[in-house]
């Protein structure tokens, strides 16, 4: 029997063992996920081969990175067939060719700025662009900042600081931006998403998410957003149900669509370890990137995770009817 999961026009089916890698690699970490125009799809991940593109029914097409990024984090496919590389571990963004080429690199290589002096960067989380082609980076492990650069890479402002209260961020883990120039944030350990205009003008959040990670808005007015949610971190709650390991689907004010994901973490189908990146394609196809290996221990401490342990998930929009 397919799983089949979420409600309305909202509705999903599992493609179990969707993307097909070569004999002998692995994705490790899949920590970010990205669709182009043509609705190849790319995988940024922590293993060998950091990143790795499919076509939509999952054929290996190529591979590209190796030698350039440290830890994957976040990615952004651009309107422009270019695609924004976030590198939490050497506190960079690169803006690529979707085949590999760097254009542009913002950040210095292997040098952080002083933990939360909130100057950029410090294992930054993810990128988005404005309508204008402004970027947005969120700045979040070792800074609570958002950044704002010109479409050549000149620092333009930043906000934020550590704290819960409007405009403050715990860990400010992704960024995405509508069509018509707001900006989303999740905010991570504050279990919202915060949203602002391109100044970064707090403008409202939206809650009842649980530490909510990646992030897609798709094109258009009016548009749908989809949130990935982590599961507990702390071993009182760390099997409670209903918290995150799941994603969210709402609308541009925040109002639940549908979700998709089991009440527990774990690798049945149907059920998530750590949604950390999402994205959309054209048919409405839903690809999620996860963190399993990172997260495995913390659910299993004594067991090392198995070599194929999973870590990227493709939900098949269906009929609201099946």
């Amino acid at each position: 029997m397919p799983v089949i999961m979420g409600s309305g026009h909202h509705t999903y089916r599992l493609d179990e063992g969707w993307g097909k890698l070569p004999e002998g690699w692995s994705f490790n970490d899949v920590a970010a996920v990205g669709v182009d125009r043509q609705d190849r799809v790319y995988i940024f991940n922590r293993g060998a081969h950091p990143m790795i593109v499919f076509d939509r029914d999952g054929n290996f097409l190529r591979s590209w990175g190796e030698g350039i990024f440290r830890r994957p984090h976040g990615v952004h496919v651009g309107p422009d067939d270019t695609i924004y590389c976030t590198d939490e571990g050497d506190h960079t963004v690169r803006k690529c060719t979707l085949d590999g080429r760097v254009l542009l690199e913002i950040g210095i290589p292997g040098k952080p700025a002083p933990c939360m002096s909130g100057d950029p960067f410090h294992r930054c989380t993810h990128t988005a662009l404005s309508p204008g082609g402004d970027i947005y980076v969120s700045d979040g492990y070792g800074n609570s900042r958002v950044h704002k650069y010109a479409p050549d890479g000149r620092f333009l402002m930043s906000w934020g600081e550590p704290g819960t209260d409007p405009g403050q961020f715990n860990l400010p883990h992704n960024i995405c931006c509508d069509d018509e120039g707001w900006i989303y944030v999740a905010d991570r350990e504050n279990h919202r998403v915060q949203v602002f205009d391109g100044a970064g003008v707090y403008e409202t959040q939206w809650n009842n998410l649980h530490r909510p990670c990646a992030l897609f808005m798709a094109p258009g007015p009016k548009p749908i957003c989809y949130i990935g949610e982590l599961a507990p971190a702390l071993a009182v709650n760390l099997r409670t149900p209903n918290l995150g390991a799941r994603v969210s689907i709402v609308t541009n004010e925040g109002k639940p669509l549908a979700r998709i994901g089991a009440p527990l973490p774990g690798l049945a189908p149907g059920q998530f370890m750590s949604p950390h990146g999402i994205a959309v394609d054209s048919h409405g196809d839903i690809y999620v990137g996860e963190v399993a290996f990172t997260t495995w221990p913390r659910f299993h401490p004594n067991e090392p995770p198995p070599v194929d342990l999973r870590s990227l998930q493709k939900w098949v929009r269906v009929d609201a009817a099946v």
